[in-house]
């Protein structure tokens, strides 16, 4: 029998393996660690080891604002040590597996299977195989089932935890909602565990008493036998349904005095001042206009107070105000203002801006020195699918906004839409090139002498995929023979040398349907899916049609059954077991309100009760709008 080898030997081999290997792979300081401000901490007080991991590469996960903020706040407990560890890519994976080297944390190089907690941040469900990888790397069991008591305690959370039964078979515990005071819970509570003994069972028991948590092994699911949910019956005295959690005060929530500075270029290289979260706006097809309620901000005053300690840790020279739609945000031109006044070398960003809440001067303002570009999202090309997804802007606003811009001196328009929306027609998409037509001749009547100038508009779709939480998670989505049709279509009419046509992989959205509205049957589809080389399925160069079907075919799953099929409002849905505070109620009103085309207010105008309110325990959302 062969010795198992000691751990300090271990992580030396690891770093002679990782010696001979980094040459030879694509970016290999995304894989070394040690960027700055980086934690770094001795082993010697440390009770709890968490490694944060995002299941896709260094480049896109250290972009994202949630892992920054519970990196720093779970390192400011002096027991607990947080590392990172991201999806390596396809070379470096084959690197580490001819080496037999495990999947390891970035600070430490300590390999995943040492560690108390994995955490993964479920941002995108096409990321879920390469979760599965992830573990099978670590030499970590997949199946929770299949773990034993000296294996980690795998979590998740993010947005797609919001439906969370996909993957109730590898994932040991969910964090519902926004995860700063229930996460420093579930440590204390594992401290205790740590203190005391007990079996792992025990402490996922002691977790039945915090909000915010779903431990799946808790909740068994019962089916029709034309393969509905019939119900649940949960145990070990675990909730039902699931409660959300989120923040009351922004205005004294944690938030982090430096970030990770990554030695390598990210997807957004910058810092981000999170200005509110939530969003009242109430367009129908979005998820985090739901899950995400209700609106609540921070003053100006605690932003720049944030600018200030991350600039000065960071170095950056580019700041984004970070937000659902940050126009909307109520101090957002005195935030503006404050940072070009305190700081005249650093860049602003404002992303996720609405057509009519749109201030040209303001951008005018951030963009003296030099204009990248507008990027507008009207959704839909006609008014009356405007009206049925509850968008709120015109055709006339867009028109006024980029006149505006052009006369400033843009020449470079971006607008998104939708593809698949209910009750779409041929008009409808009629509308989306009659749209980029008149924004060009918008372009050229707004100053003869542009005419011999360069116009750039670029006009992109992306495929519906009806999402858990919204008014249209009951609809059948389009067929991805449907989507190319339309996609096709518009092809042919957008015919303008001036516009650039891009749009989405119909394929791709297909499983991301299956997946965003799926049940725990789903689970052996991922197994098989693992089994056959699926991974970084986001990643066109990588996703493999083929490999999914013959998954789903030897899975005897019939995946139209969560895509297409249109659901009844009676109907048990796998998302039910969660409680997110926006009631079914006012889902299925808004659902028949888009039918018709009725308009809901903006909820900075007027409370259309959708259940927040009282989910909050007499939270009362227009407060915060008066502290800007």
């Amino acid at each position: 029998m062969t010795e198992p080898i000691d751990k300090k030997e271990l992580k030396m081999k690891i770093k002679e393996i990782l010696e001979d290997i980094l040459p030879h792979v694509q970016k290999p300081i995304t894989y070394t660690g040690n960027e700055v401000n980086a934690v770094h901490k001795n082993l010697e007080n440390i009770v709890i080891r968490y490694a944060m991991a995002f299941p896709d590469t260094y480049e896109v996960g250290m972009s994202h604002l949630g892992i920054k903020i519970l990196y720093a706040l779970l390192n400011e407990e002096e027991d607990i040590w947080c590392e990172r560890v991201f999806a390596p890519w396809i070379d470096m994976e084959a690197k580490m597996r001819s080496a037999q080297l495990p999947l390891y944390t970035l600070e430490s190089t300590t390999p995943l299977k040492e560690m108390d907690f994995i955490g993964f941040t479920l941002q995108y469900e096409m990321s879920y195989t390469n979760i599965l990888n992830m573990l099978d790397l670590a030499q970590i069991p997949l199946l929770c089932e299949e773990r034993e008591e000296s294996d980690p305690i795998v979590m998740a959370g993010g947005p797609c935890a919001y439906n969370p039964e996909p993957l109730a078979d590898f994932i040991d515990i969910f964090v519902i909602g926004e995860a700063e005071e229930s996460l420093p819970e579930i440590m204390e509570k594992y401290r205790n565990h740590k203190k005391n003994g007990g079996s792992k069972k025990d402490f996922f028991q002691s977790l039945t008493d915090l909000e915010g948590v779903y431990v799946p092994a808790f909740y068994d699911v019962q089916y029709h036998s034309d393969g509905t949910i019939a119900g649940w019956t949960s145990t070990n005295n675990a909730p039902f349904p699931v409660k959300k959690r989120f923040i009351h005060d922004m205005e004294h929530v944690y938030y982090p005095d430096r970030f990770v500075v990554p030695y390598a270029k990210t997807i957004h290289d910058r810092v981000n001042l999170e200005v509110f979260r939530g969003c009242g706006r109430g367009c129908r097809f979005c998820q985090a206009g739901i899950i995400y309620r209700p609106t609540r901000e921070k003053s100006v005053d605690c932003v720049m107070k944030d600018a200030e300690n991350i600039l000065k840790s960071t170095g950056y020279d580019e700041v984004t105000l970070s937000s659902l739609s940050t126009g909307d945000y109520t101090g957002v031109e005195k935030a503006v203002q404050e940072l070009l006044k305190t700081y005249d070398e650093v860049g602003i960003n404002l992303p996720s801006l609405r057509i009519d809440s749109l201030s040209v001067d303001l951008l005018e303002d951030i963009q003296k020195v030099r204009k990248t570009g507008i990027t507008l999202a009207p959704e839909a090309g006609t008014q009356r699918l405007r009206d049925v997804i509850n968008k709120g802007v015109t055709e006339a606003d867009l028109i006024s906004t980029v006149t505006a811009a052009f006369e400033k001196g843009w020449g470079h328009i971006k607008l998104y839409f939708v593809i698949g929306l209910p009750t779409e027609t041929e008009e409808d998409l009629d509308g989306i090139a009659d749209l980029a037509e008149k924004v060009i001749d918008a372009y050229f009547q707004t100053n003869k002498e542009l005419r011999n100038r360069r116009v750039q508009l670029v006009i992109s779709t992306a495929c519906l995929v009806p999402k858990p939480f919204t008014p249209f998670q009951w609809m059948g989505q389009d067929t991805v023979e449907t989507f190319n049709d339309k996609q096709n279509y518009l092809k042919k009419r957008i015919k303008n040398r001036k516009i650039t046509y891009n749009w989405h992989d119909a394929t791709l959205s297909y499983y991301e349907a299956v997946f965003a509205r799926g049940d725990r049957r789903l689970g052996k589809v991922l197994l098989e899916a693992h089994r056959l080389g699926c991974k970084f399925d986001s990643w066109a160069e990588v996703f493999d049609d083929k490999k999914w079907q013959r998954a789903l075919e030897q899975s005897e799953i019939h995946p139209d059954f969560y895509a297409h099929r249109e659901r009844d409002t009676e109907e048990n849905l796998p998302w039910d077991i969660i409680d997110v505070g926006v009631s079914k109620e006012f889902l299925i009103s808004e659902w028949q309100k888009s039918l018709s085309g009725e308009h809901t207010p903006y909820c900075k105008e007027k409370c259309s009760a959708c259940g927040i309110a009282d989910f909050a325990k007499g939270y009362k959302c227009h407060e915060q709008y008066h502290r800007i």
